[in-house]
């Protein structure tokens, strides 16, 4: 038999959109930028590092990571993520979201700073200090995916829930353009302040002593924004949901909910006890009853997140082929060490500008109208399309002529990443899985996600290479070439359309609607059985 929400969770699902809404998006949003920024300004300056500690004298090119050193410098801050999400995912569950969002920010604040700050006097002590300062910033960054996703699903009205989730994670983009914008100052006021010729003019000199400033300080920025934030987040209360249905204080629910609110709620301790008490809303995860009720919904969000994430971070895959070709990023020889890093940020600022941050902001003006599956569908059916667009008349795109298209085309896959699966494989475990398990989950699913981005950014990089011994890039053996990989890449897309169909829409439903924990079980049932509720026609 069908019982009443508790009136605390009821007023959240119907309050009109307030302050305490942006400024919730604001202090979850911050964390999300601050991660963007860390994870993607590594590829600024791993091009400096290259030509600081692996230079080699009388060689014809500038310096470069082994594949080993590239490797490792590039994905431990990934790998961090990965065992980060699935960490405080667990944790955010069973100490709640506010106590733990505090240690990730504290986290991802030391490291950032000490990943700048890495010492030694060789390239191995520097190197090997900077991966294991960039592991645990990677971990701090992982938890903020479950516990900002989690504390705005918890925080939001129903009718919008949807966007301010998309909202908090397209501060993405702004950190992405951040990392660009930061590259371009500190290496132009650097460039200008200390002139140096072109390693093809001199080698040695082209890479003057300052340079080492340069990567160092575009790394510590990184704990500025989420340093700035760390009162606000230690200000907001913990989220109701966690507050009644899991640590079961109804009273303390209230009193949080009501400063918030500005209204006056009643405790409702009856409710919480039958709601706890009850046997269908007690299991755990992975039991019979967890996978009866989600455990297709967890295959769909962990499947699609995974093979979402393999396709977007293989972009850089052709980034680099581009950026060159359409010559924004001259011959390494041609330009000095930190003249390249000018380079290479101004073309990450461009890519951010016109295709990465419209794309995350399209997602959150319609997703609560065309509904998370629509949505999804929709990125992962077009990234298909772009992807073999591009594979299957390669040869085509790499001709002088026709390079201002392969750019739009690359620049479109961006954009349907972000107007699609990129940001609803964030927003929908956070709203379908039940409060006791809800941070879990969505780190469940982000860390699969992780998993991907390491396949995606690791292992193409690998397939990329040329069948020909002679162009692959220093270091790497022949691989199956671009077009082979772009045309795995589009069949990885169609598979996320596929898998896709588990999902299912939570647009405009309350939260405890979705996982039956208001105690309506019919309702559950009905979730479960009717496939025009799970998967929209």
């Amino acid at each position: 038999m069908a019982r009443e929400q508790l009136g605390v969770l009821n007023a959240l699902d119907a309050a009109k959109t307030q302050w305490y809404h942006f400024t919730a998006i604001v202090i979850a949003g911050m964390g999300f930028f601050t991660d963007a920024y860390d994870l993607f300004c590594i590829s600024l300056v791993t091009k400096l590092l290259g030509r600081i500690y692996y230079h080699v004298d009388g060689a014809l090119k500038p310096g470069t990571l082994p594949p080993n050193v590239a490797a490792a410098v590039n994905g431990v801050a990934l790998v961090g993520t990965l065992v980060g999400q699935l960490f405080f995912g667990w944790l955010g569950d069973k100490m709640g979201r506010k106590k733990v969002y505090g240690l990730t920010l504290i986290l991802m604040v030391v490291c950032s700073i000490a990943s700048g700050l890495s010492f030694g006097s060789s390239a191995k002590g520097v190197i090997a200090t900077l991966c294991f300062f960039r592991f645990w910033l990677g971990f701090g960054i992982g938890g903020d995916y479950p516990l900002s996703a989690t504390i705005m699903s918890e925080y939001a009205n129903k009718k919008t829930r949807g966007a301010f989730i998309a909202a908090v994670f397209a501060m993405q983009g702004f950190g992405i353009l951040g990392g660009g914008i930061v590259g371009l100052i500190v290496s132009a006021t650097f460039d200008h302040a200390y002139k140096a010729p072109a390693y093809s003019v001199d080698a040695a000199a082209s890479t003057v002593p300052q340079a080492d400033y340069v990567w160092r300080i575009i790394l510590m920025v990184g704990a500025i924004p989420a340093a700035l934030t760390y009162y606000w987040r230690m200000k907001m209360p913990e989220t109701a949901r966690f507050t009644a249905l899991v640590a079961k204080n109804a009273k303390q629910a209230v009193a949080d909910m009501s400063k918030v609110l500005n209204i006056d709620l009643e405790a409702e301790e009856d409710k919480v006890i039958k709601i706890s008490t009850d046997q269908t809303n007690s299991f755990g995860l992975f039991s019979r009853e967890f996978m009866k009720r989600h455990g297709l919904h967890l295959l769909g969000t962990t499947t699609t997140w995974f093979l979402l994430d393999i396709a977007f971070y293989s972009q850089n895959l052709f980034q680099k082929d581009i950026f060159s070709a359409i010559g924004w990023i001259p011959k390494a020889a041609n330009m000095n060490a930190i003249h390249e890093v000018y380079k290479i940020a101004r073309a990450q600022t461009l890519i951010a500008l016109c295709s990465t941050v419209p794309g995350y902001w399209f997602t959150v003006a319609l997703i609560d109208i065309m509904g998370r599956f629509a949505i999804q569908l929709m990125g992962f059916f077009f990234m298909t399309v772009f992807m073999f667009a591009l594979a299957i008349p390669y040869h085509h795109w790499t001709l002088e002529p026709n390079r201002i298209g392969f750019v739009i085309m690359y620049s479109l896959t961006f954009f349907f990443a972000n107007f699609g699966p990129n940001a609803t494989t964030f927003v929908v475990p956070a709203e379908i899985f039940p409060a006791r398990l809800r941070s879990t989950c969505h780190g469940i699913s982000a860390a699969a996600g992780k998993a991907g981005a390491i396949v995606g950014a690791f292992g193409f990089l690998y397939a990329a290479q040329s069948t020909d011994p002679t162009k692959t890039d220093a270091g790497y053996p022949p691989g199956i070439g671009v077009r082979y990989s772009l045309i795995m890449l589009g069949v990885i897309n169609f598979f996320g359309m596929l898998f896709t169909l588990l999902v299912p829409e939570s647009k405009g439903k309350s939260l405890e609607e979705l996982t039956g924990e208001n105690g309506d079980e019919n309702d559950e049932k009905q979730i479960q059985m009717d496939p025009s509720r799970t998967v929209p026609i």
